[in-house]
């Protein structure tokens, strides 16, 4: 596509309420990012209607020209598609309940992307993705697929391993994470190297002008943004001490995982049932004909910077630009202590042929990387059960994952969980 013709992207998963914040970022960047045609394609006809149409308005409110068109069939969304942005939720919002609930029965966390909860989503998502996959790589093998879909870097890897090597895994806690730190650290020039996986991730070296001030900054209590889809702790600062660096508020499940399900219990909903509730607020929104942007009660999901970090990549991709991103990609040689084949959350230089990670400060922390080595064994697990089916590989997911672990409480909540999820299940035989 030249850029004269411009681009066309789809996005798969359209009827997301996130999407107008997605459409929001491309008009920010329309100068330097000229959309010919934008494809809506999801499989829920009302909410493909309901939020593409503000996304219409919002488009000819800002007077861009760009061809919209409404689709529930994959391959005229992707046919020819110069970006190709996944946000799917497979079972929707009544399938997260499901993972969020059924866990605490057997003193397990639920939660969307962690945990038990995570590895089933996982489980749903991965079959749907590499037919997602499969279908860009016949009609255009050109593209990238721009994943948001959770778990992302699990659904990332699992893509991968099923043969499609175009695809860039995305989540905005990286972006929230570093900003924050800025903002508690105003004055200088500041550097920060942040390494993990998707969820689990650190900034564990700071430099303020060239002179490192890691230990300095935690001492001053220093940590990250909190998340509106996870109940704060009051444990931070100290968490942050033993950690030795600042962590993502994801890897409060893990560190305060006691206090975290505590929560969930007496909470009275979960927090798809939040969700659902929220979901409707901004659905009955969006069906306001006079809206012509994104509403504020959009910020109370989780995925705050989400059009930033979606859209920024995009441009940096189109434009060669050599950007900094940080992106779940490929591990390749970046981190010697796990796998090549591993995907993991790094910071990559962006250019027109994808991802590139950027060599790594030494990480001397080995709490960081014992807990990456943990996690990932999960994730491939994980990923070699959704590609396959394999009960066996799901059981070794879950005992060896910090917050399952226990073999007897892990089968009966997998026997359940894949019970209640059979329809989405494909891989499994029942």
């Amino acid at each position: 596509m030249t850029e004269k013709q411009g681009l066309k992207i789809a996005i798969i998963g359209s009827g997301s309420t996130y999407t107008p914040e997605l459409i929001d970022g491309f008009i920010r960047l329309r100068e330097t990012l000229p959309v010919r045609q934008f494809m809506f394609m999801d499989i829920d006809d009302r909410k493909r209607t309901i939020v593409g149409e503000l996304c219409i308005r919002m488009l000819r409110e800002e007077k861009m020209d760009s061809e919209a068109i409404l689709t529930a069939d994959l391959d005229e969304a992707v046919r020819d598609a110069d970006y190709v942005i996944t946000q799917i939720r497979v079972g929707k919002l009544p399938a997260r309940i499901l993972d969020e609930t059924i866990p605490p029965k057997y003193g397990l966390l639920g939660q969307e992307t962690t945990g038990i909860g995570g590895f089933m989503k996982a489980q749903r998502t991965i079959p749907v993705m590499c037919h997602i996959a499969d279908r860009v790589r016949e009609l255009a093998p050109e593209a990238f697929i721009i994943n948001f879909t959770n778990p992302s870097g699990i659904i990332t890897e699992a893509v991968m391993k099923h043969g499609f090597k175009r695809i860039i895994g995305l989540c905005n806690v990286p972006i929230n994470m570093t900003s924050s730190v800025r903002e508690q650290i105003p004055d200088g020039e500041l550097t920060m190297d942040y390494v993990g996986l998707n969820h689990l991730s650190w900034i564990y070296h700071i430099e303020q002008d060239g002179r490192d001030i890691t230990e300095e900054a935690i001492r001053q209590g220093v940590k990250s943004e909190r998340m509106n889809n996870i109940p704060p702790s009051d444990l931070d600062r100290e968490i942050t001490a033993v950690a030795g660096a600042v962590y993502s508020p994801y890897l409060e499940y893990f560190y305060d995982r006691e206090h975290k399900k505590k929560h969930n219990l007496d909470s009275g909903k979960c927090r798809g049932e939040e969700c659902m509730e929220i979901e409707e607020q901004l659905l009955a929104l969006y069906s306001e004909k006079t809206l012509c942007r994104k509403p504020e009660l959009l910020n109370k999901r989780g995925g705050h910077r989400y059009s930033e970090v979606a859209v920024n990549l995009v441009h940096d991709l189109y434009n060669n630009t050599g950007n900094v991103n940080i992106v779940n990609v490929r591990n390749g040689d970046t981190l010697d202590f796990l796998e090549p084949d591993d995907v993991i959350e790094v910071a990559c230089a962006i250019d027109r042929d994808g991802a590139h990670p950027l060599p790594l400060r030494k990480i001397d922390n080995t709490h960081i990387k014992t807990m990456m080595e943990t996690v990932k064994e999960y994730e491939r697990q994980t990923v070699n059960a959704g590609l396959t089916g394999d009960r066996t590989a799901a059981l070794r997911a879950m005992v060896v994952h910090p917050l399952m672990g226990d073999y007897t409480t892990s089968q009966k909540c997998l026997d359940e969980m894949l019970s209640a999820n059979q329809a989405y299940l494909p891989q499994y035989k029942f």
